[in-house]
């Protein structure tokens, strides 16, 4: 998901293009602005219990402070390759040539000091089961499309 930092810096053609240029397949897209029961959905209740309940609230404040752009992706351990391309999900320790490390910087303190959620672009889900419920939060089986780009015919063989 481009998350409301995404949209407002105008990044979002620049981070859809590196994950064409891996070769991650688009089967789903949409831009939508999330209420606050869609938000409490994807940052569950189990985040509370990790971090406390105002970082969860900051992130809720964020997430729901914009428009966002929800997108699923399908390719050969995609989690993983997602992952790897985002960067950490503190951008202040991304790596260059991710996408946090290139395009984002702000660090946890910064943000815990000024009670706002970390603005770090992107969410990527953490695993495959992570992948699924999201995904079944903000698509419809009927807005994913199942195809087969020319690029992906020999490279994606397994969809996970």
């Amino acid at each position: 998901m481009l998350k409301p930092d995404t949209m407002n810096r105008g990044l979002v053609g620049e981070v859809i293009t590196r994950f064409e240029k891996i070769g991650a397949k688009m089967v789903g897209m949409k831009m939508l602005v999330s209420d606050k029961d869609t938000a409490e959905k994807h940052y569950r209740s189990d985040i509370a219990e990790r971090y406390g309940q105002a970082v969860r609230e900051m992130m809720l404040s964020m997430l729901t402070s914009g428009p966002v752009v929800a997108i699923v992706w399908e390719g050969i351990e995609i989690v993983e390759v997602v992952r790897k391309l985002v960067g950490s999900t503190y951008p202040n320790l991304a790596l260059p040539g991710t996408i946090r490390g290139d395009y984002s910087h702000v660090s946890k303190d910064y943000a815990n000091a000024k009670e706002i959620g970390v603005f770090n672009l992107i969410h990527a889900s953490g695993n495959k089961d992570e992948a699924k419920l999201e995904i079944d939060i903000w698509f419809k089986p009927e807005e994913l499309v199942s195809h087969q780009p020319d690029y992906t015919r020999y490279t994606l063989r397994e969809q996970d």
